[in-house]
């Protein structure tokens, strides 16, 4: 037995299937991968939306580092050869500098991260 379905119905019915799914993906959060090793972050500036979830995602590749921003509430410790994820919601726009938060040696100083943050 065939059933009929009109097309107007049948391409409603594939919409409000579609809706959680795409409704699902749009709270995904935006992931970031930044790779830290002497000295320097790669990339070593950022951009982020402000009130956009997102995922930064930061792997060592040497020794212990650290990453603080302070504008941003940003404080993270990432031991050698490991993977942290910070979550950040940025509520303000601007221009803020992370730097590296444990000492990893001479260019230490020097290790540094701008974040812009954009409406």
């Amino acid at each position: 037995m065939r059933f009929k379905i009109p097309a107007t119905t049948f391409l409603l019915l594939c919409a409000a299937l579609a809706m959680p799914a795409a409704t699902q993906s749009a709270k995904t959060p935006r992931t970031i991968t930044i790779s830290a090793h002497r000295f320097a972050f790669e990339p070593n500036e950022i951009t982020l939306k402000q009130g956009e979830e997102t995922v930064l995602i930061i792997h060592s590749e040497d020794v212990n580092h650290g990453l603080v921003i302070e504008g941003l509430g940003v404080r993270a410790e990432v031991k050698k050869g490991q993977s942290t994820q910070v979550p950040i919601t940025p509520q303000s726009t601007g221009t803020f500098e992370g730097k590296c938060a444990h000492f990893c040696g001479a260019g230490h100083g020097s290790m540094t991260l701008t974040v812009h943050v954009v409406n």
